[in-house]
This record gives C-alpha cells, sequence and structure tokens, in this order.
C-alpha cells in the first residue's frame, strides 16, 4: 500500500487543498522548540503549518499512529489517530483549529468564511479526497472525534517543553 504522504507529494492538487485551506506543508516537520511526550514515547514531526505549528507522529510504526499537534505558542492536543484521520479532518473541516464549541452551527459559520474566498471548496475537496483514496465523512463526524481524541485518548499525550520540563496546554479541553 503506497502511503499518503507518497500521494501527497505526488498529486498537485491534493498537495494544493491541503496547503490552502488546510494548512499542511509535509515539507516541514521541524518544531520550533524541543519538546518530548512525557511518556517518553518517540515522537516524530512530519509536517507543519504557516504558523509555525507541527504535526507530530506518537510512538513507534507508520502513518497509523496517534497524531499530535502542537502550535508554536506553547498549546497542543492529540488530533487525529492515524494520517487517515487527519487527512480526512483537514479535508473536511480546515478550520477546526477556530472550533472551540464543536457545532454544526459554529463550523457552517466558518466554513462560511472560508467559501467567501474560495467557493469551490467542496469540489476541489472532493478531488483532492479521490486523489488520495479517501472516503470523506460528514462535517459532525470529523469534529466530534477531534474531540473525543483529544479529550479522551489525548490525556495519554503530554507535550513537555524540554529545557524547562513545561508541559504544553491543551488546544481542546471538554
Amino acid at each position: 500500500m503506497r502511503s499518503l504522504i507518497t500521494s501527497i507529494h505526488e498529486d498537485d492538487g491534493a498537495a494544493d487543498f491541503l496547503a490552502w485551506p488546510g494548512d499542511f506543508d509535509p515539507g516541514r516537520g521541524d518544531h520550533v522548540e524541543e519538546v518530548h511526550l512525557a511518556s517518553g514515547a518517540t515522537l516524530q514531526g512530519f509536517a507543519g503549518d504557516g504558523a509555525g505549528g507541527t504535526y507530530f507522529f506518537c510512538g513507534d510504526g507508520g502513518e497509523e499512529r496517534p497524531v499530535l499537534y502542537a502550535d508554536s505558542e506553547g498549546g497542543a492536543a492529540l488530533v487525529a489517530i492515524g494520517l487517515t484521520e487527519l487527512l480526512q479532518l483537514l479535508l473536511v473541516a480546515p478550520w477546526w483549529r477556530d472550533c472551540q464549541a464543536f457545532t454544526a452551527e459554529e463550523s457552517a459559520e466558518l466554513a462560511a468564511e472560508y467559501l467567501e474566498d474560495m467557493p469551490d471548496l467542496a469540489a476541489q475537496r472532493d478531488r483532492a479526497a479521490a486523489a488520495l483514496g479517501l472516503d470523506l465523512p460528514t462535517e459532525a463526524v470529523v469534529l466530534a472525534r477531534l474531540r473525543e481524541v483529544a479529550t479522551k485518548e489525548g490525556k495519554d499525550y503530554v507535550l513537555i517543553f524540554t529545557p524547562e520540563n513545561y508541559p504544553y496546554k491543551p488546544l481542546i479541553t471538554a
């Protein structure tokens, strides 16, 4: 099976959509600070965003590993279990960082802002998903899953700022 990261690099349309509005760059996996997981599990940066945030694979294995996102302001959250789940989130709700209540109404308001600048967002998203071989759940499903992963499974993934041995603050709370 071909890796999703390889698929992204090989398809310009998918890469472009993930770059914007997804704000996901698989070419930048270096975090701005020295960090580690409190559990001591392996942490591997594999992508970043335009504001200095980093996506990390946690533990050993491949693209099925849990994915932790750390921003450049000292916040972090487990956002997906595996790259497939992360890409579904980025494709369906690229505005996920701005969701605080995780409601359909909030997501619709955020989506409307994106649609003003990108009226063909759904068509571009669908083409990117097809190129990557991904089925797309609804916004409600991906946002509920994000909240569940961050607040339940995420409790075991505490990111530590290594020089001061200080934990990052949770980006998503119950």
